[in-house]
């Protein structure tokens, strides 16, 4: 499917769980009037009950928000061990599963019909796949994409890029003066993904 068969003005949000209490997390989707999910952890358990799988969609549906669990196609913890470079999760690797392609599909149909926020467990959007891994891989697309940060206010995507960039020390190169600023931007992922992607020997991953 081609970008140019998704609007632009079409959006999404992005929230991490935290450890937000229940009303206060409630508070956030209301806050932006989110209408529906989309779960992106591999593993949609937590230490928090409240934010397992049957207790999460069961306490969206009573507030009449969809939960759509989607961390088969678009988690960054995987099965496939095509997937792992030297026990490492590779982003790259990842974003080319026609599994992860037909996740990223359901997404962009999804948001013609609702206001989704993507949903992981971290407080920053810049520690967590769902910007790092998932939102690199919309901007094609031409969505608008907001991060919902823990005080509620909203982070622009283009915004949380330039931080990343900044957060990842990536400058231009003097010797490469035809570096763009966009090459900056793909830089910062790939070493940002580098650092949190999933390791198969991390404790207690």
């Amino acid at each position: 499917m081609s970008s140019e068969s998704h609007t632009p003005h079409l959006s999404l949000y992005t929230v991490g769980h935290s450890t937000h209490e229940w009303e206060v997390f409630l508070g956030l989707l209301k806050q932006h009037k989110v209408t529906a999910i989309v779960d992106v952890r591999s593993q949609p358990f937590s230490r928090l009950p409240e934010y397992n799988r049957d207790a999460l969609a069961a306490g969206l549906k009573r507030v009449g928000i969809e939960y759509v669990p989607l961390g088969r196609e678009l988690g960054a913890r995987r099965d496939e061990p095509e997937c792992y470079v030297d026990g490492r999760a590779d982003y790259e690797r990842i974003a080319q599963l026609s599994r992860f392609r037909e996740g990223i599909e359901r997404l962009l149909k999804g948001v013609e019909r609702f206001a989704i926020a993507l949903m992981c467990a971290e407080k920053e959007p810049l520690d967590c796949h769902r910007t790092v891994l998932v939102c690199r891989r919309l901007r094609p697309y031409g969505l608008h994409i907001r991060h919902i940060l823990a005080d509620g206010t909203l982070e622009e995507h283009a915004d949380a890029e330039k931080r990343l960039v900044k957060m990842m020390d990536i400058a231009p190169d003097l010797f490469q003066p035809d570096v763009t600023e966009a090459d900056l931007i793909e830089r910062a992922y790939e070493e940002r993904g580098k650092q949190i992607a999933f390791r198969m020997d991390a404790v207690g991953a």
